[in-house]
């Protein structure tokens, strides 16, 4: 099956997240189950025209804001080089209404609504306008199947409109390889509290940071490590001046194996997103025998296990409440060990694997669909 995916950025993309990593690990699940795949995404500073990763073959056209209009051109003008068997659009910025055109098997992959977050990331004007398309969803993409990656994702689809039936939940997964041993390696001698993910405003990174400050008055010894890719590092370092905290460490950036490293030394991770799709970096975390502590909101809700795998804070925003929650932790070994180990086996469930699996019998489903509706339509006119 030759399957085409329009998405605005790539895995090599400077600020690619883990929406990327999803497609990138499903697409080379299809391609070593023998499909053929090509992804169009947005040039980035550095990037090449043309490459093939991991068997997938990668076309890059058009920059941050005119890769909006690329996927409906290709439709129009390249559909006869590409061949696809099947189109999927990848809504991880602004939709782009494709099912107003497309006559091919078509397929939309959404992690999360961005909501109310816009208005953290972009310019009033940017973030009304980003607001509005994406209220336009359930209007243009009401027959349209969907995936998504958490139940609480699924849930406001359906509340904007979406049919249930057309929604498809495959949650994301991560490389078990990279957790094997897990048990063999020694927590930090200091208590570590750690952030690991992109470094953006609506990620509320600020809050860990108020709360550690609280934390460190009660925990002298007690460490934060943020790390990860974004824009609101400056931000951040200018809070930790602030408060005149000495025991905060900025990775801009990490490889995967000082990533893996810094979680398995971890006693807790800390989200303060204010929205996720679902938190891969939870699963990974709870991979490395590290309990996760995050607000109660849509996505990280899904990927928390509350009282088993970590502890979820409600509401989101409450600096005293998160500050209590991860001393709770930090100061009560039998707790932190209890939920550490929950955390391992709720992480076992969740590999790049599965998550191929289920996309791939997806896939065969609606290529058998199209192909019945096909042969009725021509033995109709013939």
């Amino acid at each position: 099956m030759n399957i085409l995916v329009f998405n605005w950025r790539d895995i090599k993309h400077p600020e690619a997240g883990g929406a990327e990593v999803y497609l990138h690990e499903i697409a080379a699940g299809c391609v070593r189950k023998g499909h053929s795949v090509t992804i169009v995404s947005s040039k980035f500073p550095g990037s090449i025209p043309e490459e093939t990763i991991d068997g997938i073959r990668h076309i890059r056209k058009g920059g941050k804001y005119t890769f909006l209009f690329v996927p409906i051109c290709d439709y129009f003008f390249k559909l006869k080089e590409y061949r696809p068997d099947i189109i999927i659009e990848s809504i991880s910025k602004l939709p782009h209404l494709m099912p107003l055109i497309v006559r091919k098997p078509y397929m939309a992959i959404i992690h999360h609504i961005h909501g109310h977050t816009l208005f953290k990331e972009l310019p009033l004007p940017a973030a009304l306008l980003a607001y509005i398309i994406e209220r336009l969803i359930p209007w243009f993409y009401r027959k349209s199947g969907f995936v998504t990656v958490s139940p609480s994702t699924q849930k406001e689809l359906i509340s904007m409109g979406i049919p249930e039936r057309n929604i498809t939940l495959i949650y994301n997964g991560i490389d078990q390889r990279l957790f094997e041993g897990t048990s063999d390696v020694q927590k930090s001698a200091k208590p570590l509290i750690i952030y690991m993910g992109r470094v953006k405003r609506y990620k509320a990174i600020d809050h860990l940071i108020e709360a550690f400050d609280i934390v460190v008055k009660q925990v002298p010894d007690a460490e934060l490590i943020i790390a990860g890719k974004g824009d609101a590092y400056d931000e951040l370092e200018q809070l930790v001046k602030q408060k005149g905290l000495r025991s905060v460490t900025f990775k801009p950036q990490t490889t995967d194996d000082e990533k893996v490293q810094i979680m398995k030394k971890a006693w807790v991770y800390v989200s303060t997103s204010t929205k996720e799709g679902w938190g891969i970096t939870v699963i990974e975390s709870n991979a490395s025998g590290t309990p996760v502590i995050g607000y109660d909101v849509p996505g990280i809700r899904d990927s928390i296990r509350d009282g088993e795998t970590g502890l979820l804070v409600s509401p989101a925003g409450d600096i005293e409440k998160l500050a209590q929650t991860i001393l709770r932790i930090l100061n009560d070994r039998e707790l932190r060990n209890g939920l550490s180990e929950k955390a391992v086996e709720w992480s076992r469930n969740f590999t790049w694997e599965n998550s191929t699996d289920g996309f791939s019998t997806l896939l065969d489903g609606i290529a058998a669909k199209h192909y019945i509706k096909d042969t009725d339509t021509k033995n109709s006119q013939g």
